[in-house]
């Protein structure tokens, strides 16, 4: 076999391009025996068929060892594998990859995840991903912005590959592994990376909060006693950013949060409460509403410097000292637990909005604080968060966004079809902040991702800025109604737009890695109940004539135990048995 022959046989085999083009037509390849031209004498090609087989019994022989036969295995599987993947350089090579936002991958990943929604009842995604100078969009049968009718390519149609590989959450984790044994772990590591000084705060410099000992109710403004029932006109102005600026923020009455203002909380609480300087994890439980969780993972530089509060009323209180060691200094396990009085609010879930949005009052001093719904369960160092979140974002606001909802108006039509308040209210709060100016989310609103938060983890800094964010967030529910997803954009925007100042909305997968979410307390005894339930009896039909129960007749149910007969031997064993199930019977004779 020479090389001439290598080369005629390759050419015949597949063709050619000048062969299979001609005048820009395609003809058919030319078999072999047509593109050789000179055939070898028969002498010759018997001598080539006798060296073959002879090369080919070489080979079987070499293979039987076994060094041989594994080297060959070995070139044989690195062949394949070499073709394998120059095959898959070249497809992507081919076709490029999109790039897309990593804020906005969460949602479309969501949508291609979820086989059950269908694309095109879903709101178009945060950002469009290009693919060949093209839109992709989350809706398909979107028609273009000319008014042409050629509808856009699918996110479905993207390859798996493209989408998967960029979900940020696979690769989420709050700090590297230490190099070594002897190094700082992880969470001594985040430690490191608190700033010094305070975060600047843009415009703002200075706030104070209204206090009023002779309050006038009126309730034409709106709001609550505890809130101030601030006016309409006290409402827009609070939104005016300045560098000096007193706002109503709760504890309007009394002399200082937690004093005769309210939400009473004991005078020894409130002094170690002041004595927190550093970091405080804060969590509440009113209405016994949800089972205390404790936290896990914790460092034991948190468990010394970090301050956990768990806020309660006298009803919770009450089932924690009879199911929970309550110790003489009011602690159970990393929690502090503060017991509240004089309740503002009827509303136990109203009532949790208290210390969730102003942390900052009932801790004057605290620098960071990180709140968790009274439902979750810390599973992460609180350093390692603040890191994560805050210190490595340049931070000063975090918040989850919603899992699955990133649009006001459609996280409004969920809390009335789930029944979470009343619906009429909900509808005066929506036409309210529409008059305002507030639309649905689109893409024109980045780099803001998503109008809803999730709401159940809060992490800041207490600057002013964060400070009046949430006073104002408060307000708008001490005004509306309790659904704070639903005014938390309208809070934000206004802000945004007067300084320059903007909320770290990360993915909520991301979330979900330093808490775990439980049932709330009457679901779970529900559940367990259920478990524990023991099954429903048997249901007996009697059949008419016939007052013998037919699940004895028929073997279902196993007849009830009678005394025990002495065992006999032959016939008489077989008359007793014989008695034996008669008198069965006649046990469970109804007549």
């Amino acid at each position: 076999m020479t090389g001439g022959s290598l080369g005629l046989r390759s050419s015949g085999s597949y063709g050619s391009l000048q062969a299979q083009l001609h005048n820009g037509a395609a003809l058919p390849i030319q078999s072999t025996s047509v593109s050789v031209s000179v055939r070898k004498p028969q002498k010759m090609l018997l001598q080539s068929s006798r060296e073959k087989e002879r090369f080919l019994l070489w080979i079987c022989k070499l293979a039987g060892r076994r060094k041989i036969g594994m080297l060959l295995v070995l070139i044989a599987s690195a062949a394949v594998i070499l073709s394998f993947i120059s095959a898959m350089s070249k497809d992507e090579d081919a076709s490029e990859v999109p790039q897309t936002n990593l804020d906005s991958s969460y949602h479309v990943w969501g949508l291609v995840s979820t086989g059950e929604t269908a694309l095109h009842n879903v709101t178009p995604p945060l950002t469009s991903i290009k693919e060949s100078k093209t839109e992709i969009t989350a809706n398909p049968y979107q028609e273009s912005a000319s008014g042409d009718n050629e509808t856009q390519p699918s996110v479905a149609a993207l390859p798996l590959s493209a989408i998967f590989t960029r979900h940020p959450c696979e690769n989420f984790s709050f700090s590297p592994p230490p190099a070594d044994r002897k190094r700082t772990g992880p969470r001594q590591q985040a430690v490191v990376f608190m700033p010094a000084l305070p975060s600047a705060s843009p415009v703002l410099k200075n706030l104070t909060y209204v206090s009023e000992e002779n309050l006038v109710v009126n309730v034409t403004n709106g709001g609550t006693i505890f809130g101030g029932h601030p006016s309409l006109q006290q409402r827009n102005e609070s939104f005016d950013i300045r560098e000096l600026m007193s706002v109503h923020c709760g504890f309007v009455r009394g002399k200082k949060p937690g004093q005769g203002t309210g939400f009473d909380i004991d005078d020894a609480d409130l002094h170690e409460m002041e004595q927190c300087r550093g970091v405080v994890v804060a969590s509440a439980i009113f209405g016994n509403y949800d089972m205390m969780q404790q936290p896990r993972n914790i460092s034991e530089y948190a468990k010394r410097n970090a301050c956990f509060y768990m806020f309660v009323d006298e009803e919770t209180e009450a089932y924690i000292k009879n199911t929970t060691n309550l110790d003489s200094i009011q602690r159970v396990g990393l929690w502090r637990v503060v017991v509240v009085r004089n309740l503002p609010y009827v509303d136990a879930r109203r009532n949790g909005k208290v210390p969730k949005l102003l942390l900052h009052r009932l801790f004057p001093n605290v620098r960071f604080s990180l709140w968790i719904d009274g439902k979750l369960e810390l599973v992460v160092d609180p350093y390692q968060i603040l890191e994560r979140f805050l210190w490595r974002k340049n931070a000063t606001f975090a918040i989850s966004r919603h899992y699955r909802r990133f649009d006001v108006f459609e996280e409004a039509e969920a809390n009335k079809a789930a029944g979470k308040y009343d619906n009429a209210s909900i509808d005066h709060q929506i036409e309210f902040y529409k008059r305002e100016g507030l639309t649905h989310y689109s893409p024109a609103k980045l780099p803001i991702t998503s109008d809803v938060p999730e709401g159940c983890v809060i992490i800041r800094e207490h600057i002013p800025i964060t400070n009046l964010f949430t006073c104002l967030w408060f307000n708008e529910v001490d005004r509306f109604t309790s659904r704070d997803q639903l005014s938390f954009s309208t809070v934000r925007d206004k802000i945004m737009s007067r300084v320059n100042w903007s909320i770290n909305m990360f993915m909520d997968c991301e979330r979900r890695n330093f808490v775990v979410q439980a049932y709330h307390r009457d679901l779970l005894e529900q559940r367990l109940a259920s478990l524990s339930r023991p099954p429903p009896p048997v249901v007996v039909h009697e059949s008419p004539g016939n007052s013998v129960p037919r699940n004895v007749l028929h073997g279902i149910v196993k007849a009830p135990p009678s005394r025990k007969l002495p065992m006999r031997r032959g016939r008489d064993r077989k008359s007793s048995s014989r008695h034996h199930r008669i008198k069965i019977v006649k046990e469970n004779n109804t007549i």
